[in-house]
């Protein structure tokens, strides 16, 4: 699948402040870039580091009063689409260091508040077909709404509002994945038929000794996102994190399939 994507924001500030931008496609042996520009404000410092867990880069911009950037690239996303009922949980015991840090809490998804209710909902189901069950239940259960949460929401407070943006469905997920064993971590994506369009945000589950896409809002196919970074949950791969007072002027979203 073939992407273009487009991303362009203007932000201003009352004073100088520094702020670490996310907002790039990641390059790994999934997702190829055809072409990509990056153009920001002339007069901004830079400097590229690496993101979470080794995938994609951030960017450290020292702004003095005002910031605008536009990202645009093409992206040949090679993934190829699982059948999650089909995959079986990893055993514990057979779990990889670096991976292990995904069953624990984390800012934003408390397992442990998901102990009861995940099996009480989901009954004795496990692996694959429970994460394919728990992502259609939070899809059909939930009302996607964007007034309901803010920075400080919880994957515990979304579970009990039964509503939420993106980052919201994909925390509550990640929560109950962990509840029963299985890791799972947060996913900044682009995609098409996001709606509103925006930057996305899904999840990723480690079954059968691999990572997996799944997206809890219905609205992106495996084999159709394009990741940016993963990270515990969304605090570690946040599209732009500022150290200092920013105010938004513009923040535009454009993801489509080129034929």
């Amino acid at each position: 699948m073939l992407l273009s994507i487009q991303a362009h924001l203007i932000y201003t500030c009352a004073q100088p402040c520094d702020l670490l931008l996310q907002i790039e496609v990641a390059q790994d042996p999934e997702q190829r870039l055809e072409e990509m520009q990056f153009r920001i404000s002339s007069d901004i410092e830079t400097n590229i580091v690496r993101g979470e867990e080794q995938v994609g880069i951030r960017r450290w911009l020292r702004v003095a009063d005002a910031f605008e950037c536009l990202y645009q690239t093409k992206v040949v996303v090679d993934r190829q689409s699982v059948e999650l009922s089909d995959l079986q949980t990893t055993p514990l015991n057979q779990i990889p260091s670096e991976v292990t840090k995904f069953l624990m809490p984390s800012r934003y998804c408390h397992p442990e508040d998901f102990l009861n209710s995940v099996p009480a909902l989901f009954g004795p189901r496990s692996g694959g077909q429970l994460i394919a069950v728990m992502s259609k239940w939070i899809r059909n259960e939930f009302t996607y709404d964007n007034l309901v949460s803010n920075g400080m929401t919880t994957a515990t407070d979304s579970f009990g509002a039964r509503a939420g943006v993106c980052r919201d469905y994909a925390h509550v997920l990640i929560a109950m994945a962990r509840a029963v064993g299985i890791p799972a971590r947060f996913v900044s994506a682009y995609a098409p038929d996001v709606t509103p369009q925006d930057f996305h945000a899904v999840a990723e589950v480690y079954l059968e000794g691999q990572w997996h896409l799944v997206d809890p809002t219905g609205m992106a196919k495996a084999s159709e996102i394009a990741r940016i970074g993963v990270g515990r949950d969304a605090a570690d791969v946040s599209f732009m994190t500022s150290y200092g007072s920013m105010s938004l002027k513009k923040q535009a979203v454009n993801v489509s399939r080129i034929i």
